[in-house]
């Protein structure tokens, strides 16, 4: 399958690629593990999984500005933040906290995206451009080469 191109819209300027990382629930960086990037909230759908180098699609995010930019940072700081991150609904918290540390950040992507975003294909977020590449993972499971 070839990619798949859709429309976005830059927020925080940038590029990263990675795997997909699917969340329904909202995310405060807080609850991240800055050693590992797994994400400890009980309960959360992504709890245990790392947001380490991928691209992290989730809603929006929670927390306060404090907690929030503060769990970024450390994320940053270890190397196991995300490489980009897909959101649906801006939250001013989270928004000024991807600014402030510089991680692309896109919203109001082409629906169709959504439709076909699968766990695990390759998402390339041009933050600059307003695209984002999706790459569908083959088979036998891992996301095609470019």
């Amino acid at each position: 399958m070839s990619d798949q191109q859709y429309t976005c819209r830059p927020i925080s300027e940038g590029s990263g690629e990675g795997e997909a990382l699917l969340s329904t629930d909202a995310l405060c960086f807080a609850m991240c593990d800055a050693d590992t990037g797994c994400v400890l909230e009980k309960g959360h759908c992504l709890d245990g999984r790392s947001v380490a180098g991928k691209v992290l699609v989730m809603p929006t995010g929670k927390g306060s500005s404090v907690v929030q930019a503060d769990g970024l940072y450390r994320l940053i700081t270890k190397e196991t933040a995300p490489a980009a991150v897909v959101i649906q609904t801006p939250e001013p918290v989270l928004v000024s906290t991807i600014i402030a540390m510089e991680v692309p950040l896109v919203d109001t992507v082409d629906p169709a995206f959504y439709d076909n975003v699968e766990e695990g294909d390759h998402i390339v977020v041009d933050a600059v451009a307003g695209t984002l590449v999706l790459r569908k993972k083959t088979p036998g499971g891992a996301a095609a080469k470019p």
